[in-house]
């Protein structure tokens, strides 16, 4: 837990309650900080939103630690806060001609079913390749995503006092190469290549040591009652019981900071805000880009020399599906000899995708209702790749539900345009993201490494969020709230260390130590 400090008067300001944002309002908070976190929205959660009361975003809680850890810093349990339901299957995977595939968060059920599906060959190919996965995550969660500025000269020195990371890793090879030459079953190589979606990339480009995302979901899943928009209720219900300030529908017109440092925000409205440190939680391409006015626009520009992730088309709607035995996570893959990545990469939406679909009232352990909430996901090229258009409703329409069709699985009634989320609309609804959901593609060997972390060059302005380091995800946007909520609190102390010595400087970038103490909280 982070001890409170004697005395902290300092203003700190959160644009976008986001769960990057909460993670780190939450802790400055318990240590006595004024916290005031702004949303454009009317509910806090980014991405984690509901339309009309079901999920159009993350649907499920892994790497469960990280949780954990953010609510046992401020001395409280996540489980007193939020009904956590562990799901027995991690995903149910139908194929044109086969399926449906469990997979369990227990290593021997998903083994049993692999060879039950595909063979005893399969069986071994499956074991080798999650055990690689395993020391993949276990190798590389403290030094990568635990670390708040990540160098590769230290990832280098970590690999090379632990050898067998090298050929885990499978250096200079994609995901979709690494599986091939894992598995003999093209199935199995569509399956686990769905994983590098989980952070926007296609698996024919991004790194092999991505295969670790298997690792990090095979720990377990949980559903969260009421949606994950519940977790951060719970968050932002628990900043403002502890004296910080959310304030909803307000819209920051710029950050400023003509001086090289910041001073405070200046509202749509017109009204401005004093703050001694400010928290960006949104993507950092909108700094970048100049949408936070001009005395920030040279902030993270890597993300704008760099290729965007993945957007998608989310349906989000009340229906009554046809009677087919489903999953809380369900994927339905289109033939394995096609690939909808090679149209992705072109700007186009994919004519025969692979399908998400969380029924999210399944898994609930309740009876379920005759109309039921339904996500589903189609991955699609962001702006920057592809216009949208009108006439992307009639297209995914048609290319989502008599496809579902074909499997047995149809809705009554079928969800019109407003159950439908488009890139052009993310981009509306997270600034500065051309509709990525992911940030900056997750494509090439030193990605993870060009993402922005939580210091910016400009004094007292941090970034958190899943287009800030670690990365996508639930759990790496709330571990980028950590580090830039250590941030502060290191930077903070080494400022008053030297006001007290008449010692004047910039930011400390000795804070490591600080931030490591918040990390090893979460569970390393």
């Amino acid at each position: 837990m982070m001890k409170k400090p004697d005395h902290s008067s300092d203003r700190v300001i959160v644009i976008g309650a986001g769960i990057g944002g909460l993670a780190a309002a939450l802790p400055l908070v318990h240590r006595g900080f004024d916290v005031t976190l702004l949303e454009q929205h009317g509910a806090p959660g980014g991405k984690m939103r509901q339309v009309n009361g079901v999920d159009a975003g993350p649907t499920v809680l892994t790497m469960l630690d990280v949780f954990e850890a953010v609510f046992d810093e401020v001395g409280e349990a996540l489980q007193d806060h939020v009904s956590l339901i562990p799901q027995p299957i991690l995903a149910r995977h139908w194929w044109p001609d086969s399926g449906p595939l469990d997979l369990f968060p227990n290593q021997t059920q998903s083994a049993d079913a692999i060879e039950a599906f595909a063979g005893p060959t399969a069986r071994t190919e499956f074991t080798n390749f999650a055990q690689r996965a395993a020391r993949l995550f276990d190798g590389f969660r403290d030094p990568m995503m635990l670390r708040p500025e990540p160098r590769l000269s230290a990832l280098t020195l970590h690999v090379l006092r632990n050898p067998r990371l090298i050929q885990d890793m499978g250096v200079g090879q994609t995901l979709g190469h690494l599986l091939k030459n894992s598995f003999t079953d093209p199935r199995l190589r569509q399956l686990f290549g769905r994983y590098a979606t989980y952070v926007g990339g296609s698996p024919d480009r991004s790194p092999a040591l991505l295969s670790l995302i298997w690792d990090a979901e095979a720990r377990g899943v949980w559903c969260v009652k009421g949606g994950m928009s519940a977790l951060a209720r719970a968050m932002s219900d628990l900043i403002t019981a502890r004296g910080g300030t959310l304030r909803t529908n307000v819209k920051v017109q710029r950050i400023d900071a003509a001086s090289g440092a910041v001073s405070g925000v200046t509202l749509a409205s017109g009204e401005t805000l004093s703050a001694d440190h400010v928290v960006f939680n949104g993507d950092p391409r909108a700094l970048a880009t100049g949408l936070l006015g001009t005395d920030t626009r040279h902030t993270a520009q890597i993300t704008t020399k760099r290729a965007r992730s993945l957007s998608a088309n989310v349906w989000s709607f009340h229906a009554a599906p046809s009677d087919i035995d489903l999953s809380h996570h369900n994927v339905v893959f289109c033939d394995p000899s096609r690939t909808e990545f090679a149209k992705i990469e072109k700007g186009q939406i994919p004519s025969d995708p692979s399908l998400y679909i969380c029924a999210e009232d399944r898994g609930q352990n309740t009876a379920l209702p005759d109309i039921e909430r339904f996500e589903i996901i189609m991955n699609t090229p962001p702006l920057t790749q592809r216009a949208a258009t009108p006439e992307d409703y009639e297209i995914c329409h048609s290319r989502t539900f008599p496809r579902l069709r074909n499997f047995g699985l149809s809705f009554s009634p079928e969800p019109g345009p407003e159950a439908l989320t488009t890139a052009r609309r993310f981009d509306t609804l997270f600034p500065g993201s051309s509709g990525s959901l992911y940030g900056q593609t997750p494509h090439g060997m030193t990605a993870a490494l060009e993402r922005p972390t939580a210091r910016t060059r400009i004094t007292g302005l941090y970034l958190a969020g899943g287009g800030t380091h670690p990365g996508a995800g639930v759990p790496m946007a709330a571990l980028s709230g950590r580090h830039a909520a250590a941030a502060i609190v290191a930077d903070r102390t080494s400022t008053s260390r030297s006001r007290k010595t008449d010692t004047h400087g910039g930011m400390s970038t000795g804070s490591a130590t600080t931030a490591r103490g918040l990390s090893r909280s979460s569970g390393s």
